[in-house]
């Protein structure tokens, strides 16, 4: 490390300062970094002396329970924006059963959902205010999201960088003729180089995503310097959860895949640095759609994410259900590594996006991820899709809401057992390790939202329908509808899943393979009082299952937690309908 000219007596971090060497050595001067340093410490103290020192809890625990919604996916109304609507709309009915809201970008942005952020200082008006947000933290655990990757076309850093003035000036990524792209990895199928005049000179951005999405420069240390100034600003806001978005992205070199490399873990661990210094049980966690290994590289050695996200859980569990086999996620489940204490998984089937089918290479087969699309597409799906370094195209993902996507299968054409099938998938992601993520719309088995996209043309707006806040309410108070079937059935599970012990994300999990068309896991608290075994029937049809096949302590008194009336008793047969979840217990909390 380059630090031995260093004051004892300066006013530096060493981790802080060794992370800078490591990531900007042969960019700036020592001098610089050195600068840098003093800029990040100063930004430090200034936080933690606004700090109000709390009481620490457990960061997460079987309490856990994720919402991802946007800001404005109940509309704003006569009775105020959209925040205030959906945190009247929380407090009324979801405050007892979810704890922690993952809000999509709030800030000004023109386009892509709110990921093409215009401007960080700011809550997009049409949403509200700062003290909504403050508001909203108050009764749940907040998490934002922190669009590290790109900034909006419009934005105010873009004009600037146009114009070669400050905040923005060598912020976005500019390349020139002789820059190698050949083997740059693709999320998406556009031309990835967007031509622009700078001051009468020809120059190249790169653009990721779109190309109203313009990649930020890292190199510049300045851009760095911004995300760890809005990290800790939005810590003042009671924000305590931070999803690194496209994280994996942000770092590029000429003649790579421009993905994964060594700098950008080095960024995640020095923001990870930053954040453990402060009193609030900071949580980083990384967005990286991404195959199995380089997903699970975020976790670093227990020093970058505190959570990743479970990426192979949407095609996996959707191709279980569609074919009614089990088998590749039980497969795929016995060979998961558990996260170390300190880490977690954040498990979801569906999000504002796609059901991205990257993380399913080399979990499904070629064959079977073909016949899986060929499923969606028959239930309504539209396709996104990434260019390869050849120039071919391949699905990124598939656009559809959950729902529509577990709708029909060949098996069962008009849908006889879809909400079935549909909460069957959920009892899954209750009950493995990690913390459940639950996307709005899921929780009213809301359909595609086909009017939006026809519309907009955006195939991912299938998925983010937007309620209106009586309609909603209507919908999940009138009996019998398929809102309120859904929403009530998740209510009681979550309620149920909540308070069990065995179901801590860190708990231990022993994942049992006991027949094609069930998927079952073993639970078991870290204190070693509680067993859970958790059965769900991914199939069509009603199964007979030995209780022998899993251990039943013989002096123990069984019970399933989903319908407690019933014993469970060893040396007989648990009888599993279609498609139903048994949580079977020796500790009834």
């Amino acid at each position: 490390m380059q630090n031995s000219k260093i004051k004892v007596n300066e006013n530096i971090n060493l981790d802080i300062l060794k992370r800078l060497n490591y990531i900007y050595h042969t960019i700036i001067s020592e001098d610089k970094t050195l600068e840098y340093s003093k800029k990040i410490n100063k930004l430090l103290n200034h936080y933690k002396k606004l700090e109000t020192k709390i009481e620490t809890e457990d960061v997460w625990s079987e309490d856990t329970i994720l919402l991802i919604t946007y800001a404005d996916s109940i509309s704003k109304s006569a009775s105020g924006r959209s925040l205030k609507n959906f945190g009247t709309f929380y407090k009324k009915y979801l405050k007892k059963f979810i704890n922690t809201i993952h809000f999509l970008p709030f800030f000004p942005s023109s386009g892509d959902g709110g990921f093409s952020v215009k401007n960080h200082d700011e809550v997009d008006e049409n949403y509200g205010t700062w003290e909504d947000i403050k508001e909203l933290s108050k009764n749940a655990n907040i998490m934002a999201d922190l669009v590290l990757n790109h900034s909006s076309s419009e934005g105010k850093w873009y004009k600037n960088f146009l114009e070669e003035k400050s905040p923005g000036k060598n912020y976005f990524y500019i390349v020139d003729t002789e820059y190698d792209c050949s083997k740059v990895v693709r999320p998406r199928n556009h031309n990835l180089l967007s031509e622009i005049n700078v001051l009468n000179e020809k120059k190249f951005l790169w653009c990721t995503f779109s190309h109203d999405q313009i990649d930020l420069n890292f190199k510049n240390p300045d851009v760095l310097l911004e995300f760890i100034n809005l990290i800790l600003r939005l810590t003042s806001y009671g924000i305590k959860i931070f999803r690194l978005d496209a994280v994996a992205f942000i770092w590029k070199k000429s003649g790579t895949t421009c993905l994964n490399l060594p700098q950008t873990h080095e960024i995640i661990k020095l923001l990870r640095d930053i954040v453990d210094q402060l009193e609030k049980n900071i949580i980083i966690v990384t967005e990286t759609n991404l195959p199995k290994q380089e997903n699970l590289s975020y976790f670093g050695k227990n020093d970058e994410a505190h959570w990743v996200y479970n990426f192979p859980l949407p095609p996996l569990i959707t191709n279980t259900f569609l074919f009614e086999d089990a088998s590749a996620l039980t497969k795929w489940s016995m060979k998961m590594p558990p996260a170390q204490i300190g880490n977690a998984y954040l498990n979801f089937i569906a999000s504002h996006d796609g059901i991205g089918m990257r993380p399913a290479e080399g979990v499904l087969t070629n064959k079977e991820i073909k016949k899986m699309l060929q499923r969606l597409k028959k239930n309504g799906s539209q396709f996104s899709m990434r260019k390869l370094s050849n120039g071919v195209e391949k699905v990124y993902e598939a656009n559809i809401s959950l729902f529509d996507a577990l709708k029909f299968t060949d098996t069962d054409i008009k849908g006889k057992f879809a909400l079935k099938r549909f909460i069957a998938s959920h009892c899954i992601i209750l009950a493995i390790e990690g913390i459940p993520a639950f996307y709005f719309n899921s929780l009213f088995a809301t359909k595609n939202d086909v009017s939006a996209y026809k519309k907009t043309g955006v195939k991912r707006d299938l998925n983010r329908h937007k309620w209106e806040y009586l309609s909603l309410v209507k919908s999940i108070n009138e009996k019998d509808s398929i809102e309120n079937n859904s929403y009530e059935a998740f209510k009681n599970l979550i309620s149920i899943r909540k308070v069990q012990p065995a179901f801590h994300p860190n708990a231990t999990q022993f994942t049992l393979n006991l027949d094609k068309n069930i998927f079952s896991v073993w639970r078991q608290s870290k204190d070693r009082k509680q067993s859970i075994f958790a059965l769900t029937n991914v199939s069509s049809k009603t199964i007979r299952l030995s209780t022998n096949l899993i251990n039943l302590i013989d002096d123990e008194q069984w019970f399933d937690l989903l319908n407690p009336n019933e014993k469970i008793i060893d040396e007989k047969f648990i009888k599993l309908t279609a498609y139903q979840s048994v949580w079977i217990t020796n500790f009834k909390v």
